[in-house]
């Protein structure tokens, strides 16, 4: 599933290719998804200028015109191809956006589960690389969940998923059994502090991995979470786990709070 660093690195590969572009033809394959007929989404977008695509939490928003807003959410399986005007679309296309210039993209998703959505409500939920630390210390004080599930829930952090939350927990060395409001203060901090860091370098080694284009998720560089690593970077074995049905790979240099 594509999460935050994969997201940012698509909106800018997308804002690259086709910011300024006029959308000639919308093909929609799959509409059991959207929010509203496929002719009233075509009329709205069709001949409209793309103004910008943003990351919003774990989803992407296409911009077109003064006052229209796609949100894309690629759920499990859902991924973005690049077409040429007279190449074939990949297989499992769910939609595909004609652009003036021959260029076009194809969302693809062979779950269909990948869900588009006109004029999706507006994001209130602070994203993970924009919340204040008192803000953080003062949600954790609050709750008495497992803190991978609170790092995980989009209702009250824009961004992390399975992925990138156990390695944001393993870098700041606390378990992701933890109880979120056992943790202490120093602690807290330090997963605060972890958030940004372990993102900030994701985006970075996409963006050189990627090269400017649409290559999908990137997880060849993750420290633990994976079934294929036995080691973590320190030495240690990793264990895994289910917490509410995800797989959670920790090791036992993280600190257990609860």
């Amino acid at each position: 599933m594509a999460e935050l660093p994969d997201l940012t690195v698509f909106a800018l590969t997308l804002n690259r290719k086709f910011k300024g572009k006029r959308l000639k033809k919308l093909e929609i394959f799959i509409a059991k998804k959207l929010n509203v007929t496929s002719l009233e989404l075509q009329k709205r977008l069709e001949n409209q200028v793309l103004e910008k695509v943003d990351r919003v939490g774990k989803t992407l928003q296409f911009r077109f015109g003064k006052s229209e807003v796609l949100g894309l959410h690629l759920m499990l399986r859902g991924e973005l191809k690049e077409v040429s005007k007279d190449q074939q679309l990949p297989p499992n296309a769910i939609l595909s956006f004609h652009f003036t210039g021959g260029i076009g993209l194809a969302v693809t998703d062979s779950l269909k589960q990948a869900t588009a959505t006109l004029k999706p409500a507006e994001n209130i939920v602070p994203d993970a690389l924009d919340i204040k630390e008192s803000d953080f210390i003062a949600l954790l004080s609050k709750k008495s969940k497992k803190i991978k599930t609170l790092l995980m829930d989009q209702k009250l952090i824009g961004g992390i998923g399975n992925s990138y939350a156990d390695e944001i927990l393993w870098d700041a060395r606390i378990s992701p059994l933890s109880i979120a409001n056992k943790i202490p203060n120093q602690a807290a901090k330090k997963l605060y502090k972890s958030i940004s860091d372990v993102l900030e370098i994701a985006i970075s080694a996409m963006k050189k991995e990627n090269k400017g284009e649409l290559r999908g998720e990137l997880r060849d560089f993750m420290n633990i979470h994976g079934a294929n690593i036995k080691k973590s970077p320190t030495g240690k074995r990793i264990q895994s786990e289910k917490i509410n049905g995800r797989t959670a790979y920790f090791t036992e240099e993280q600190n257990f709070y609860g």
